[in-house]
């Protein structure tokens, strides 16, 4: 399935407790529709002594958003825009911006 946004874009939370909150898309979950974004959504989670976190208690991690709740910002003007694809001169798919018309990489 084709997604609007991609690993890496940098994207607008549009509802929910994140409201209004920006970062960068660092993972995608494709089978259930969601994204975990830098700095949003922000979870507390309890975790038991570990190498990992040698202290244990409680760690603030970011929790997964649906991607219908996230909107790409446009690198060109920095505001959000939705997000359409058209074919290119060598018959690849690419994105562009529905605000600017600028392709999308």
């Amino acid at each position: 399935m084709k997604l609007h946004i991609k690993k890496g874009d940098k994207v607008t939370v549009l509802s929910g407790d994140s409201k209004g909150q920006t970062g960068e898309v660092r993972e995608i979950d494709t089978k259930k529709m969601r994204a975990i974004v830098t700095g949003v959504n922000m979870i507390s989670k309890h975790a038991k002594a570990s190498s990992k976190y040698p202290q244990g208690g409680i760690i603030k991690m970011e929790g997964p958003v649906h991607i219908s709740n996230l909107m790409l910002i446009d690198p060109s003007n920095g505001k959000p825009t939705r997000v359409g694809r058209k074919l290119d001169s060598k018959g690849n798919l690419s994105r562009f911006s529905k605000k600017t018309g600028e392709i999308i990489k």
